[in-house]
Parts: structure tokens; C-alpha cells; sequence
């Protein structure tokens, strides 16, 4: 299958397009910037997510595309503003407009699938800039829960998969999102081994995280698993474990025993963010956790 892959040059871009090589599938890769590591024969598009006739030109003649370009941050939020080189409202061009034209460009072009890195910030838990903590309902947390974002990057991911399923209903494109949760590749897992303290305190994002590599198997068998799966889904995206020594429990008993009420079953160190609805989907499974490092 011939694949779009948008985002080439970004941290999760090579990781995606090896995965779909590996799989006999033909990638072509998209960024404003070429791609750092070696992308041999493979066709590269310079072009920007920003500019709909670079996504036109992008889509043609392929079966699918792989949505990895995003911006990774509110660039409009008050305590990042002073450190940003973009302007404030580079986030939302990126990944609302961007998205928008691509989407458009994919019913022009008669793609078939479209597979988007979303974010768990689609919760509203990270960025938030009101003094008021995430609601969390219950433990763990699955796809069902409700969202409270604040911030334009958080917006974004949540707007974009209602932008996405929009797409699904009118022109029948198949799409499907994954929640992503804290994207690790090996060297930052056995970053975490070396250096990794025991926790003092409430984490907003739960400890979560996810291998790199795992994203990319997940992301391949959605676009393959297409046929089989509802014509638009949503997916947490996220490692059985979390990114903390103590074991789940005893971080809630210790940090936040109002959410022991609400709080299911917690094995170990298991994650506060459930991935069982993908697992189920496409059958996916995680690399062995960074523990294994210690």
C-alpha cells in the first residue's frame, strides 16, 4: 500500500515509515524539513501542512496517510509564550488548519484511510492554565471519560478527532485517532533506568507514556485493520505500566486518597490510562516496559 506520511522529519516520523517498510508497504514521506535519518530511495515531499495545494500534491495516488505533523505545545499559552520562537497562534494553524487541509485534500484525492497521532491532552489534564486541577472521574481512565481542556494545544488533538470523524460521516473516509501518551524512544527509556527518583508528589499527566516503536505498530495495524473496525475511532495509545517506581496504588493512597472512591482495579504499576479498548481493536501489544532496565 502506498502511504502518506506527514510529519516525516519529527520524532515520530522515521519510526512510523520503518514500521511500514517492514510490513511491505511503499511510504511517502512529508515535512517542511527533510527527514535526519536515512530515508534511502523512499520519495520525500518538501511542503507545508499549512499550504492546501502542498497537501494536494502530497496525496496523490496514495491509499493512506499516516498524520504525524503536529506542533507539541500551546504556543499561545502564558507560560510559554516568552520561550517560544513561534508565533502565538502557530499550534492552531498547524494542527486545526493543517489538518483541515489535509482532510481536504484527502476527499479531492479519494483517499481511503487516515490514521492521526492525536494526544491524551485531549483530556485537558497538561496545559492547563486555570489554577483549578483535572476532574478526574475515575481510575483508570478510559476513552469514555469526559474532557476539560483549557489550552489551544489540548483543543487542537480534541477538535481534531471530531474534525476527523466529520470527514468519516460526510465523505466516508475511514479515520481513526490514538490518544498518544508521553512518546519514549529507547534512549530516553533507559534515560528513565539511570535516572529515574522516587515520586514526591501528584503528576497531572499520570506517569504515562509509551514506546516509540509501539506507536508505530499501533498506527500500521489501524490503517491495516481498517476494513474491520468502525469507519471512525478514538484510541488510547499508552504502555501497561507508568513511568513511576511505586506501584499505582500507593501513589493514589499517598497523593490523591480522594480518587480511592473512583479508583477500579490497580495492578502493580499499572497504567492510570487504559489501552484495553486498542489492544481489543487491533490486537496490539506493548515492547517490554523500561523496568526491564533497572
Amino acid at each position: 500500500m502506498k502511504v502518506l506520511v506527514t510529519g516525516a522529519s519529527g520524532r515520530l516520523g522515521d519510526f512510523v515509515f520503518h514500521e511500514l517498510l517492514r510490513r511491505g508497504h511503499e511510504p511517502v514521506l512529508f515535512s517542511r524539513s527533510r527527514p535526519t535519518t536515512d530515508y534511502g530511495d523512499l520519495e520525500w515531499i518538501q511542503g507545508d501542512l499549512g499550504n492546501y495545494d502542498d497537501c494536494l500534491k502530497a496525496v496523490q495516488d496514495v491509499e493512506a496517510v499516516q498524520h504525524l505533523g503536529a506542533r507539541p505545545n500551546p504556543t499561545d499559552h502564558p507560560a510559554l509564550r516568552q520561550q517560544s520562537s513561534q508565533t502565538f497562534d502557530a499550534t492552531f494553524k498547524t494542527n486545526m488548519l493543517g489538518t483541515y487541509y489535509l482532510m481536504q485534500a484527502v476527499v479531492e484525492a479519494k483517499v481511503g484511510t487516515v490514521v492521526m497521532a492525536g494526544s491524551n491532552c485531549a483530556l485537558g489534564h497538561g496545559f492547563r492554565i486555570s489554577d483549578s486541577p483535572f476532574p478526574i472521574r475515575y481510575l483508570p481512565i478510559d476513552e469514555s471519560h469526559p474532557t476539560f481542556v483549557e489550552d489551544t494545544y489540548s483543543y487542537s488533538k480534541l477538535a481534531g478527532e471530531e474534525l476527523l470523524a466529520s470527514y468519516t460521516r460526510a465523505f466516508g473516509v475511514r479515520t481513526y485517532v490514538t490518544r498518544i501518551c508521553g512518546i519514549f524512544p529507547p534512549e530516553r527509556r533507559a534515560e528513565l533506568a539511570r535516572t529515574v527518583k522516587p515520586v514526591n508528589s501528584w503528576q497531572d499527566y499520570l506517569w504515562c507514556y509509551v514506546a516509540s516503536e509501539d506507536v508505530a505498530t499501533a498506527h500500521c495495524q489501524l490503517m491495516e485493520a481498517s476494513q474491520d473496525l468502525p469507519p471512525h475511532d478514538v484510541y488510547f495509545l499508552n504502555a501497561d505500566d507508568t513511568t513511576a517506581l511505586e506501584v499505582s496504588r500507593d501513589l493514589v493512597e499517598t497523593f490523591r486518597p480522594d480518587l480511592l472512591p473512583v479508583t477500579g482495579r490497580l495492578d502493580n504499576h499499572q497504567s492510570f490510562i487504559s489501552a484495553a479498548k486498542l489492544k481489543a481493536a487491533v490486537g496490539w501489544y506493548t515492547s517490554p516496559s523500561w523496568r526491564e532496565l533497572l
